[in-house]
């Protein structure tokens, strides 16, 4: 059963094998991290961990049984209990339910792991799968204003307010 873990520095050979072998399958619908990434990846690699250790983001893999990873879910800009999400899983697992159900676990952990009320995630208007990760794990569209801007693919921002309990909504009056 795969499991969700906090990146750590001996996660570096199989996050790279992961970026590498999905590399095509999510520059079709995210903008492609490009030669300068995987040639500086290990230092690239120690600043996420970096960050990380600063509490200003925390990085998280989903690995599988045989230690490769088969998603990345990352929590940025962690600051006034808010943070963005981030995330992409390998194709081969894609319309499963790994997404989804690896974002609910992360907002499940997100109050008291990092104290965060508010989760915020872009998504790009193409990636109907995203979209429909983020709805199904309590996400509603919503600002800031304007659209967001994906480098260079128009999108939509999303929010999940943490607080409410399973089953509620923002605006529905139900605490």
């Amino acid at each position: 059963m795969p499991e969700l873990k906090r990146l750590h520095a001996r996660h570096a050979p199989a996050v790279l094998a992961f970026e590498l072998a999905n590399r095509a399958y999510f520059a079709a619908s995210v903008s492609d991290r490009g030669d300068a990434f995987f040639a500086c990846f290990t230092d690239r690699f120690a600043a996420l961990l970096a960050e990380q250790e600063a509490g200003v983001c925390a990085f998280h893999v989903l690995v599988d049984e045989d230690g490769s990873v088969l998603g990345r879910f990352n929590l940025l800009d962690i600051e006034d209990g808010t943070a963005q999400l981030g995330y992409r899983v390998a194709q081969h697992v894609t319309g499963r339910g790994v997404a989804t159900a690896t974002v609910r676990d992360l907002c499940r952990r997100a109050p008291d792991a990092y104290g965060l009320r508010t989760l915020r995630a872009a998504v790009a208007h193409q990636n109907l799968a995203s979209r429909k990760v983020l709805t199904k794990a309590g996400f509603i569209a919503a600002g800031p204003a304007g659209p967001a801007d994906l480098g260079g693919k128009q999108g939509t921002w999303y929010r999940r307010d943490l607080t409410l309990r399973a089953g509620e909504r923002a605006g529905d009056g139900h605490r």
